[in-house]
């Protein structure tokens, strides 16, 4: 028979292993990414328009509609889904309803992108009329990032001790006094770092706005909420399927600049989660 210490030392290697497995890939595409893109990025590619059927020039519409729909995205999304998690989290009854509403959530986060995609298009688009929009995709994305915020912002308030809430109720405090001045300031780095997760991904979707906001091409940056915008993520499908005789160099640069992007985003999460923790003093 072999060893407690053998079966462990097993056990590690297969999971080493498995984590290199995990790794490689992904290093291997961030290294690939870098080292033909980097060529590509300069302030004349980020800040200037397309050029020769998107052949030339830069990517700067397509930077712009991207930071425009993540902001709509982040407009719609936060304030609903962190007041909904609030709901469900300190003041919904735990019966069949709530239980219902809680694995329709999970759900929700499960469902192809190309669903939200179809599902904006019915409503926003064709049914409510804002046409293809940023407005329409900003709403479109909000819908797809609420179940991660939601869960985030639900498993941050459930970190709170039980024992902080019966500290403020014994002093007089109500369930919203509670809430608003002592769950919610100790919740803040789990919900912060859920929503720019979420935000990041909605950044890097395609599928969802390919019905709802995304231009093929346009000659001017979008002048309101309801005006169509280039967007990086589709942009990048354009560039590799629908225009010939592109350089590669091009497409690496669009796709290094989005990655970036998100990079960032994830980044700022983990600064903001990492300065609230040390303020922690339980």
């Amino acid at each position: 028979m072999m060893g407690v210490k053998k079966i462990e030392k097993i056990a590690f290697s297969i999971l080493f292993v498995s984590t290199i497995f995990v790794i490689t890939p992904v290093m291997l595409i961030a290294a690939v990414i870098l080292f033909r893109g980097v060529p590509a990025v300069s302030l004349e590619f980020l800040f200037s328009m397309p050029s020769n059927g998107m052949r030339a020039g830069g990517i700067f519409p397509a930077i712009v509609g991207t930071i425009y729909l993540t902001l709509g995205t982040a407009l719609f999304s936060i304030p609903l889904g962190i007041l909904a998690a609030v709901y469900l989290n300190e003041y919904a009854q735990k019966n069949w309803l709530t239980r219902v509403i809680e694995i329709a959530i999970i759900n929700l986060a499960g469902v192809p992108s190309i669903v939200y995609g179809l599902f904006g298009l019915g409503l926003f688009v064709t049914f409510l009329g804002f046409g293809a929009s940023i407005l329409a995709g900003s709403m479109t994305l909000a819908i797809m990032t609420l179940p991660v915020i939601i869960t985030a912002t639900r498993e941050s308030l459930s970190t709170i001790p039980n024992s902080f809430r019966e500290v403020s109720f014994s002093l007089g405090a109500s369930r919203w006094q509670t809430v608003r001045y002592v769950v919610l300031p100790n919740a803040i780095p789990g919900i912060l770092t859920g929503t720019i997760l979420g935000l990041s991904r909605a950044a890097g979707e395609t599928a969802p706005i390919l019905f709802t906001v995304a231009a093929f091409y346009l000659p001017r940056l979008p002048q309101s909420m309801y005006d169509q915008a280039m967007v990086l993520p589709y942009h990048i499908y354009i560039l590799s399927t629908q225009v010939p005789n592109v350089s590669p160099k091009i497409q690496y640069g669009t796709v290094l600049t989005l990655v970036s992007i998100v990079f960032i985003l994830n980044i700022t999460a983990s600064v903001i989660r990492s300065r609230f923790r040390k303020r922690k003093t339980w």
